[in-house]
């Protein structure tokens, strides 16, 4: 019994990565994309911008070779690189804010302490 069914899943995965995956995929990827270019990631995550474009377009060399599960699994980690650059530009953007907050506390605690000396604590 159970080689049948061990035989039946690889049946069912063999004929699953010969269907065409739906072409909306590549439609979400390139809007994740987007995103994360508007969120600055060409800015803050250079890297990971540029694995989700290369990503995308082997993705779509991939289905005009009709190797969809291969296409599918890019695609997949275009969108998750695209996610992580939106994710390091937001950190990068707060780490900058958090940085000019600490330079603006010490800029007044400097003329603080030079308007009133020693009493300023």
């Amino acid at each position: 019994m159970k080689p049948i069914l061990i035989v039946l899943v690889c049946l069912t995965l063999a004929a699953c990565s010969t269907v065409r995956p739906d072409p909306e995929i590549f439609v979400v990827a390139e809007q994740a994309i987007q995103a994360a270019v508007a969120a600055g990631g060409d800015e803050f995550a250079p890297v990971e911008m540029r694995f989700a474009r290369e990503k995308l377009e082997v993705a779509k060399k991939g289905m005009e070779k009709e190797k969809y599960q291969v296409s599918m699994y890019l695609v997949e980690e275009s969108e998750i690189n695209a996610e992580l650059a939106i994710e390091k530009s937001r950190t990068a953007k707060t780490r900058r804010r958090v940085n000019e907050l600490r330079k603006s506390n010490e800029e007044l605690d400097a003329s603080l302490r030079a308007t009133f000396g020693g009493e300023f604590k």
